[in-house]
């Protein structure tokens, strides 16, 4: 097949929807499909480039960050990609198209629709739907709600990165979805974990207010008392005053900020840790969680939808109220309890042969071809 991928965000611009979009068309261009993607462009990457064997189109978006980006450089994304994504199809005749996030993608999935009757799939993610970032889309939707709805009702077929936002689309959207959960290459078992006499936890993502960083400052410095090291992977809006609180607190010293890291590097950083810290306030399917599941880390998380599918509560981890003496509670039963520690991380590398990416490339190749033969 010929499969034009949408993404406003693919790596190295965004964070785990871009992800997931490039592990995707990856996975299929490796099985023989011919996949282009068209994404949005920074003025310090190549306009075209090739990924992992797949061609990436980045037309000038006049987008300033890698890491976030403003309703009106979503709008940019759309005015400057629509020509050339437009001519790509007249030239090449995907037979195809696959879109990432039904805000902005989809909406230029759907004018290349009307205009080639090229049939698109959707792929919605946690800020697609309303009620999954409130705080963040909520008033977006109240505005465009009524211009939104043809891009759900033209979709040759819609899927889900999880439960909940499957849920959330059918409650808040009436639209039924096909849950295609986010899946990551499985890694050969290593021959046994290990555990570092300081216990590593770790926190991987966007620094911002979804992520709810201040929140895990306040809940490590309850136990201070205890042995532990935190590695933050990522960085974004919250991350000076995420430095500040650990200051204030007093352990600053125990907080290291490590950046946007590529894979490798934070496989790296992975392998060996104990403890994913996830405060959120809010989650679709979240990669962090996925890549703790491959790498054998216990997960704390927040009490959320969006982390159904990867914590098992008492399991491979435990599930939080949104208050910092809750988390204070689970990480300092593990940190206490080793054993128990370790047999949750043996717990996650069980789990997470439920998100192997070979296995999710083969639903998204059967949905496309079941499409294109009709």
């Amino acid at each position: 097949m010929k499969i034009l991928v949408l993404c406003y965000e693919y790596p190295p611009v965004g964070g785990g929807g871009g992800r997931v979009a490039s592990s995707i068309a990856e996975g299929l261009a490796a099985k023989g499909h011919d996949v282009r993607v068209v994404s949005a462009g920074l003025r310090h990457l190549p306009r075209e480039s090739r990924i992992h064997g797949v061609p990436v189109l980045r037309p000038e978006s006049y987008r300033k960050k890698e890491d976030t980006c403003t309703v009106l450089e979503m709008a940019l994304y759309l005015v400057t990609s629509f020509f050339p994504a437009w001519s790509l199809c007249r030239r090449w005749k995907p037979d195809i198209i696959h879109a990432h996030f039904v805000v902005p993608t989809g909406a230029l999935a759907l004018a290349l629709h009307f205009l080639t009757r090229i049939p698109y799939v959707l792929t919605a993610h946690l800020g697609d739907v309303p009620g999954g970032v409130p705080e963040q889309t909520d008033r977006l939707f109240s505005v465009l709600g009524p211009l939104i709805k043809p891009i759900w009702s033209h979709a040759a077929a819609v899927t889900s990165v999880s439960r909940f936002v499957a849920e959330l689309a059918a409650r808040n959207c009436g639209i039924k979805s096909q849950v295609i959960l986010n899946g990551v290459p499985m890694l050969p078992a290593p021959p046994a974990l290990s555990q570092s006499d300081t216990p590593r936890l770790v926190m991987l993502g966007r620094i911002s207010i979804q992520k709810n960083p201040l929140l895990a400052v306040e809940a490590l410095s309850l136990i201070r008392d205890l042995p532990w090291n935190l590695e933050v992977i990522g960085d974004g809006p919250l991350a000076e005053a995420m430095r500040e609180s650990a200051s204030r607190h007093g352990i600053s010293d125990r907080i290291h900020f490590l950046g946007w890291l590529d894979a490798e590097s934070v496989s790296a950083q992975l392998t060996g840790a104990d403890i994913l810290l996830m405060t959120s306030t809010t989650e679709g399917l979240p990669m962090a969680g996925i890549e703790a599941l491959r790498h054998g880390l216990a997960i704390v998380g927040s009490r959320i939808g969006g982390l159904a599918d990867v914590i098992e509560d008492k399991k491979n981890g435990f599930f939080c109220e949104m208050a910092p003496e809750s988390f204070a509670l689970a990480l300092r039963h593990l940190l206490v309890n080793r054993d128990q520690c370790f047999a949750m991380r043996k717990a996650s590398l069980n789990k997470v042969v439920d998100f192997c990416l070979s296995d999710r490339v083969d639903d998204y190749e059967g949905l496309f071809e079941t499409l294109t033969e009709r």
